[in-house]
């Protein structure tokens, strides 16, 4: 049996991460003819060709874009092995790069990390904040914040808590417009729409004698951030559904009232999601238990 050669697949993931040979020697500190030698080396093995060269680009041919991933996991397994065997009374130290949603980043994560960072003074975090669905092993990330239904794949999520969506609306348009009573009187009202989840005009509801309803809602608006729906909430554009977090002091003000509170959109999983491997550095698993055990939600 030919054991694989893992050093040329991690120097092969190196590249693909920095986009250069040169970038990748550097942080790898060894020659660029060594990383450029086991490239060669793994495309020889595989009989293909992984990167297609020229003086100005670089760029990764269909095979090595199959086969990015996997050199990915085999990097980090290799990393996170090493940093299991270390002396587990010594200090967390390195980066931990962690996605989240951006209004509950802002919100509830950056405090945390703020925290945490202060408690672990050589742990550096690399906080990524974005609505839009990212690819956690492409973009290189420890874990990532979902305020999503997980579907099945190879990553690893845990379930932190349910996050409750509101139907909500300024007191003055529904002053104006009148008060849904159901949710197919949604039909007839103007409705802002969170186009980064799918159908974003299809709005669910479970209600009275376990009665469920699907109502397809229209309006002027779609937004890819649910903070974003506020300003226009407040000047009376619409109905819009959003979670705790981003309308709780709004209630709570009075700004934004919430109808049909008989009927209850499905509630939303908050995950934190890691990469397959069940490998971690220390690091790694101290920001995840921490922040599970103080998301606040």
């Amino acid at each position: 049996m030919r054991l694989p050669d893992f050093e040329a697949w991690a120097m092969f993931a190196a590249v693909v991460e920095h986009r250069s040979f040169t970038d990748a020697a550097k942080a790898l500190s060894v020659s660029k003819a060594t990383v450029s030698k086991a490239v060669t080396r793994l495309e020889e093995h595989l009989d293909t060709s992984l990167f297609n060269r020229t003086s100005r680009r670089l760029a990764l041919t269909e095979s090595g874009k199959r086969l990015a991933d996997h050199a990915q996991r085999i990097l980090a397994e290799g990393q996170a092995a090493e940093e299991a065997a270390r002396d587990e009374t010594a200090e967390l130290s390195g980066v931990v790069r962690l996605g989240a949603p951006m209004t509950f980043g802002l919100l509830r994560i950056a405090p945390l990390v703020a925290q945490f960072t202060k408690m672990h003074p050589l742990v550096d975090i690399d906080l990524h904040l974005s609505d839009a669905k990212i690819d956690i092993v492409e973009m290189g990330l420890d874990a990532t914040i979902r305020i999503a239904d997980m579907p099945d794949s190879s990553l690893r999520a845990r379930r932190l808590a349910d996050v409750n969506l509101h139907v909500i609306a300024s007191p003055a348009y529904l002053d104006a417009r009148g008060r849904p009573a159901h949710p197919s009187d949604l039909g007839t009202h103007a409705c802002i729409c969170y186009s980064n989840v799918t159908p974003s005009d299809v709005w669910r509801f479970s209600g009275p004698g376990q009665q469920v309803v699907a109502v397809q809602v229209r309006g002027r608006l779609t937004v890819n951030s649910g903070e974003a729906m506020l300003p226009a909430l407040r000047e009376g554009i619409g109905i819009a559904r959003l979670p705790d977090f981003i309308v709780g002091e709004a209630l709570a003000k009075g700004e934004l009232e919430e109808i049909l509170v008989d009927w209850r959109a499905p509630p939303v999983g908050l995950h934190l999601v890691t990469p397959p491997s069940r490998l971690r550095p220390a690091r790694v698993d101290a920001l995840i238990d921490f922040i599970a055990r103080h998301h606040g939600c």
